[in-house]
């Protein structure tokens, strides 16, 4: 969110600071791979100590966050994973990707994701896994930027040019990877080529040594919700042979369900 669309937010009459501030706290530990300290809490989530304390004390209360007793250091409590499941079992789109991505992975024997569409970022929510496994690539909630993901590009190749340019415009075009492409217009280059082709690909872009195809999965106003992957080791394929061989069915996929979309109720999108 950019900094004017935070201060139109917070000058919502029914905009509640405090609920803000308690959520600063949790998404402080997305900053870190350990425990927290209060002082380093605070530091991520820029507010004082004191404050920090108090939000600290009560997410540890509702058991939202863990302490050690030992060391006083905080972790994310076990209630965070059930607002996951309780996300994943009320959408439609993730009950009706769940046979169809465990159906490609079978098919192509690389691994098969499904993620979601969401501003400049996709979120995966579902991993159907191959035998060669990187820790990140097993769980779902990893979130990856548009900009340089091949589902990131097949969404944006979904929508108006002049959509994906400003887009891409308010990306934070870091690169992840030595690899990863951050020239703005070598990137709307690749989603034209997306747009062209009906998916994108990206390479070695946002972890090292895998190469993705995407598709983009679209609702019944022709709108891009989401995106299937086909991933798999660069050195087991080169892009054009990989391309070949997967394409169609990361394509076939998507193209599946986004017809399913037109069943889906307009509220559950």
């Amino acid at each position: 969110m950019s900094t004017d669309e935070t201060a139109d937010v917070q000058r919502d009459p029914l905009y509640v600071s405090s609920v803000a501030k308690a959520f600063r706290v949790l998404e402080a530990f997305g900053r870190s791979n350990t425990d927290l300290s209060l002082s380093e809490i605070a530091r991520h989530c820029g507010l004082d100590k004191s404050a920090t304390q108090r939000f600290a004390h009560t997410l540890w209360q509702l058991g939202y966050l863990e302490k050690d007793e030992r060391t006083r250091r905080f972790r994310l409590g076990k209630p965070v994973l059930d607002l996951t499941f309780f996300y994943l079992r009320s959408s439609p789109l993730v009950e009706l990707a769940t046979p169809a991505l465990l159906d490609l992975r079978q098919r192509c024997g690389e691994r098969a994701n499904l993620s979601l569409y969401d501003d400049t970022s996709i979120i995966y929510v579902i991993r159907q896994q191959s035998k060669r496994e990187y820790f990140d690539s097993s769980l779902i909630g990893r979130r990856v930027p548009v900009f340089c993901s091949a589902g990131g590009r097949a969404i944006l190749a979904q929508l108006p040019p002049a959509e994906a340019a400003a887009i891409i415009a308010r990306s934070d075009l870091v690169a992840r990877t030595p690899k990863t492409l951050t020239d703005r217009d070598v990137i709307l280059a690749k989603v034209a080529q997306a747009r062209e082709a009906g998916f994108g690909m990206a390479v070695e872009e946002t972890t090292v040594g895998e190469i993705t195809l995407g598709a983009a999965v679209t609702n019944a106003a022709g709108r891009p919700v989401a995106a299937v992957h086909i991933a798999a080791s660069v050195k087991d394929w080169k892009p054009d042979a990989f391309a070949e061989h997967f394409a169609h069915m990361v394509v076939e996929t998507a193209q599946s369900l986004s017809r399913s979309q037109d069943h889906i109720p307009r509220t559950a999108r």
